[in-house]
């Protein structure tokens, strides 16, 4: 399986861009910063993730009554 193989098909999609840039030109201290906002982004994903699996539990929970 290639990497390309988990890549969303739009073109213009941001995570498509985001995972073919080039890392060459990049400085150490600009990887740095890109890995601490790219964590930062996955907290915030994961934090996403977590209210959207408590609210369909809330709900469901209030459609069993």
């Amino acid at each position: 399986m290639d990497l390309e193989d988990d890549l969303p098909r739009k073109g213009d999609d941001p995570l498509a861009r985001l995972l073919q840039q080039d890392l060459g030109p990049l400085s150490v201290a600009d990887l740095q910063s890109r890995i601490t906002a790219l964590e930062a982004e996955i907290m915030r994903t994961r934090l996403k993730m977590e209210s959207a699996v408590n609210h369909k539990a809330s709900a469901e929970a209030l459609f069993r009554r």
